[in-house]
């Protein structure tokens, strides 16, 4: 999966290693301490990335613009790096998780509600012969596809590839055990397309900004993104669902499966585009109102790209 690298074989050799070497040891750590040290490096990363920190409280300003204040902004993009941080250790620690014997009980103990979340997201793929999954990047995204492979739910995932091919294996080929299949980014589309064909259901990460974006609305300023899930909603006739999985307390969440975004007759592709985009935006919207301090806030998600042709005004 993974492009063309710069890299030698040495450093990327060397990178393994060292990688391979920390996630070894801090699996070994109690799951307290996993927390006081992601706030410790949280903070640090708040500090040290300057840009990013810029990033992150100009977002969260403009998007809760008169509803909080200054300080409450910036205890939020504190909070965010230290999600983010968070985020990375707790899927260090929960590989053993998926793969026990007892993983069910154990997954339905992270949270109240995991059990009928797992049978409206099996429901609705089931019905509808594969779905098209999003979510934004808010509390442990990365747990998702774990989940799905338990449940039953046959999953792709589009994901950018790493210009490591030895940490690519290193963090891939566990999804793949767990049912999973992994597809580069670029050029997805028609094994997307395959994908639904064939009856599996696809996840994507649908928050990030891109030069080809639909201008759609989101927390009140139009955010360029991508139009992918409406187009395959379209062409395949199967509804988009917003998924998130977002911390209450340590290891224990709430998980969200929005109801179907289902495409609709129509004489305008254009508009029904936008249609359902904005519907899946807005559904994102209302989870990160509710835990805004774990979105990924240092992304430029309002970000405008001079002289990019737009896919459509």
């Amino acid at each position: 999966m993974s492009e063309k690298s710069g890299k030698s074989e040495f450093l990327q050799i060397a990178e393994y290693i060292a990688a391979y070497i920390f996630i070894t040891l801090f699996r070994a750590v109690p799951f307290r301490v996993t927390y006081i040290i992601s706030g410790f490096l949280g903070n640090i990363l708040y500090l040290v990335l300057k840009r990013r920190r810029g990033v992150a409280i100009e977002n969260i300003g403009r998007a809760f613009a008169g509803r909080i204040s200054g300080k409450e902004v910036k205890r939020l993009a504190r909070e965010s790096c230290k999600s983010l941080v968070l985020t990375a250790f707790e899927v260090m620690k929960s590989e053993s998780l998926f793969r026990a014997p007892d993983v069910k009980v154990r997954i339905n103990n992270t949270g109240d509600n995991v059990e009928e979340l797992f049978r409206k997201a099996k429901a609705l793929h089931d019905e509808s012969g594969g779905c098209i999954f999003v979510t934004p990047h808010i509390g442990n995204w990365e747990i998702l596809p774990a989940v799905s492979g338990v449940v039953g739910i046959p999953l792709v995932i589009v994901a950018r590839p790493l210009d490591n091919k030895y940490l690519e294996r290193l963090f891939y080929d566990k999804r793949s055990e767990s049912g999973q299949l992994i597809i580069p980014k670029k050029n997805a589309m028609f094994v997307l397309q395959r994908t639904l064909h064939q009856g599996r259901s696809i996840g994507m990460l649908t928050d990030q900004s891109t030069a080809r974006g639909l201008p759609v609305d989101f927390f009140g300023r139009k955010a360029l993104t991508t139009p992918v899930p409406a187009v395959l909603a379209i062409t395949k006739n199967r509804p988009i669902v917003v998924v998130a999985c977002c911390r209450t307390a340590d290891f224990k969440f709430e998980g969200f499966v929005s109801d179907p975004i289902r495409p609709r007759e129509h004489d305008n592709e254009k508009e029904e585009l936008l249609r359902l985009t904005r519907a899946m935006n807005l559904e994102m919207e209302k989870i990160i109102r509710k835990y805004p301090e774990q979105y990924l806030w240092m992304h430029n998600r309002w970000k405008t790209y001079p002289g990019a042709k737009e896919v459509m005004t």
